[in-house]
């Protein structure tokens, strides 16, 4: 994988997140970008059956120089795959329909993930993303260094406890790691006959909660992040099998070509039915455990009592939007306010789809920065 710490480059990227920015920065960077009209992600596929997508059109190449892979496996792939731009660089909207079109995702669950992530991640002004860690970015438009770009902001939806990369605190937190995924092995012979199901997932999950807690000082395990990891593990049962098998178990070696080589099996259908999170609730039951963090230390966890946690659907996004979000953007103004406004249209329709499986139709929409007619 492309190393992109340290990187030095003198123009603010395209994918470059604008999320954290003083206002002295804005005011540089946003008259070097070039604003791009925001594209509405597409709706739910009429076809949800089982189809070969790692076909003719699709094949695996390996990275070129250029190219950005980040902590999530299944972008990753897509990328690989050319379902996504092989350079890891897209639009939301772009995203939303190669995750549907080659893992048969769920509508509302990735229009919520993806717009969440690009509110966190992305230039929502050149409505780019970049799929890859963060970039260490020096130039005449910035007033000081910057860190820009990319699928690895904190505790968001790249966090701590993952399954196959390193907690923040002790460093490369978006690579493969390969002691890691021999824990995942192990777990997947112990706890699955060999293969990594949802049964699996919940010890491996709680497994992974409490080294975090025994080694991470600052290990944080609230919401929006207390959400991600526990649907993180149900992906690979989710995505990563073909879709012609109704077993629901994941051979490790197929396992080990999406998390480390980015690549589908041979002849890989995607599932025969359109998925989300489903699982989530029984891995979570496994080993419950309320959001929380360590306060002062290692094993010291104290549970935070205003994370939202999975009974409060509704208290997840209104903290996504008035604390995460409202605090990476305090002030906006011009542009860069009605892109804000645009896409957190598009992210709470991601959370009250009717039916939908990551929020509830009866969250009310905050606004922020006032609503659309109000600019």
């Amino acid at each position: 994988m492309l190393a992109l710490f340290g990187h030095t480059v003198t123009a603010f990227p395209a994918y470059g997140s604008l999320a954290g920015l003083s206002r002295e920065q804005l005011d540089r960077i946003i008259p070097t970008l070039e604003v791009r009209q925001i594209t509405a992600p597409s709706g739910p596929l009429q076809d949800t059956s089982a189809k070969l997508v790692n076909d003719d059109a699709h094949p695996w190449k390996p990275l070129a120089p250029a190219d950005i892979r980040g902590p999530c496996p299944g972008l990753n792939t897509l990328a690989s795959h050319g379902w996504l731009p092989r350079n890891g660089i897209a639009s939301p909207a772009q995203i939303v329909t190669a995750v549907q079109e080659g893992f048969n995702m769920a509508n509302d669950v990735a229009i919520f993930i993806v717009y969440g992530a690009h509110l966190v991640d992305g230039n929502i002004l050149t409505d780019r993303l970049s799929i890859g860690g963060k970039t260490a970015l020096t130039g005449p438009e910035l007033p000081a260094p910057a860190i820009v770009g990319g699928l690895n902001t904190h505790a968001v939806f790249e966090g701590d406890s993952s399954m196959t990369r390193n907690d923040f605190f002790f460093g490369n937190n978006h690579d493969f790691n390969e002691t890691l995924f021999d824990q995942l092995v192990d777990f997947s012979n112990r706890f699955g006959a060999g293969k990594y199901n949802y049964t699996v997932a919940g010890e491996l999950r709680w497994k992974r909660i409490q080294d975090s807690i025994a080694t991470n000082p600052n290990f944080s395990f609230v919401s929006p992040r207390y959400f991600t990891a526990y649907a993180e593990s149900t992906l690979p049962v989710n995505f990563f099998i073909d879709g012609r098998q109704t077993d629901r178990q994941l051979d490790l070696t197929v396992a080990r070509g999406f998390f480390q080589n980015s690549s589908m099996p041979d002849g890989f259908f995607r599932p025969n039915e359109s998925r989300g999170i489903q699982g989530i609730g029984l891995i979570a039951a496994a080993h419950p455990i309320e959001p929380g963090s360590n306060v002062g230390g290692v094993n010291n966890y104290v549970v935070d009592p205003t994370s939202a946690n999975f009974s409060t659907p509704c208290l997840l996004y209104e903290n996504f939007v008035n604390k995460t979000i409202k605090g990476l953007y305090p002030n906006p103004t011009g542009d860069l306010r009605m892109a804000l406004n645009k896409n957190l249209d598009f992210f709470f329709s991601g959370v009250n789809a009717p039916g939908g499986q990551v929020g509830n139709s009866s969250c009310t929409q905050v606004f922020p920065y006032g609503k659309g007619e109000d600019l």
